[in-house]
């Protein structure tokens, strides 16, 4: 489990082809403090920590995590955004995040708004539902607040400090992002489904 506050970025050092798989090695200032095992999340996609060393750590994305996030296009230099996963205790400053991404959506706005930023991301219509103005969204691994809705895209405003701190502030329009919608809504949307398909009693 996450948040959506992202710790650092992680600089792509390879990509290596293992059968279906692609084992990706990072270098980031956390790496040091990680160990086999441990899930960390990038670009707000859970993975699990294969081996480390002082500057750099390993993960394995697994055909299915490459077919349904941007992992795959990830290049040699690139950055990410990186969190571990929460501890019992800590504060919950963004939102409860998975690392479960639902879908793919592409940057179609980015506009400095003198000051802050604001993005417009193109989404799946199917999920619409799972997004409401104020409500929460993680894109790359970010918790986001939404501004508005419409019916494939949905607009969000980004402080200094996570354009400056996150991979937001090199996204560009065109460019692909990794989309998870807030638990809590797929939660109810299942619970409304499942009672409006249940069979009336007599």
């Amino acid at each position: 489990m996450f948040t959506g506050i992202v710790e650092a970025k992680g600089t792509l050092l390879s990509r290596t082809i293992e059968g279906s798989n692609l084992v990706f090695a990072f270098e980031s200032k956390i790496s040091k403090e990680l160990k086999v095992d441990q899930s960390l999340a990038h670009q707000g996609v859970c993975l699990t920590v294969v081996s480390c060393d002082e500057h750099t750590h390993q993960v394995v994305a697994v055909q299915e995590t490459l077919m349904r996030t941007t992992l795959g296009d990830i290049q040699v230099g690139d950055c990410v955004n990186l969190e571990r996963c929460l501890r019992m205790g800590d504060r919950l400053d963004g939102h409860w995040v998975q690392g479960h991404v639902d879908a793919t959506g592409l940057c179609i706005r980015k506009e400095s708004k003198d000051g802050s930023w604001s993005f417009e991301f193109s989404f799946p219509a199917d999920y619409a539902s799972l997004l409401v103005p104020k409500g929460s969204v993680t894109v790359n691994g970010v918790s986001l607040t939404v501004v508005e809705v419409r019916d494939n895209t949905f607009s969000v405003a980004v402080i200094p400090y996570t354009y400056e701190h996150t991979t937001l502030g090199e996204l560009k329009e065109g460019q692909g992002v990794n989309l998870e919608f807030d638990i809590l809504g797929k939660y109810f949307l299942q619970h409304i489904k499942s009672h409006s398909q249940a069979p009336e009693r007599s």
